[in-house]
């Protein structure tokens, strides 16, 4: 079972990467509501879920997005310093 929670932990990890990426490029940072809305949802769910499995999921899956709230502002600072590409069509 701790393979199968290490894999899955590794996938939700590798999934926000790209997530932080888009929100922060077709949001701005105002998305970093977006991944409190959804850490605080998945952090409920994985207190009320009965199976081992899904809870310890929901649980990264919440502090991922927690987490997330940070990179996004981080992700605006590498967008400044050219890094990666600006939205040239949303308004600053």
């Amino acid at each position: 079972m701790g393979i199968i929670i290490g894999v899955a932990t590794f996938l939700v990890i590798g999934l926000f990467h790209p997530l932080v990426i888009k929100a922060e490029y077709y949001i701005g940072v105002k998305s970093w509501w977006l991944f409190l809305i959804a850490g605080i949802v998945a952090a409920v769910a994985s207190l009320l879920v009965t199976n081992l499995f899904a809870s310890v999921i929901l649980g990264v899956v919440a502090f991922s997005s927690f987490w997330s709230i940070g990179e996004v502002f981080a992700q605006k600072k590498r967008v400044e310093k050219g890094w990666f590409p600006a939205n040239p069509k949303r308004k600053k």
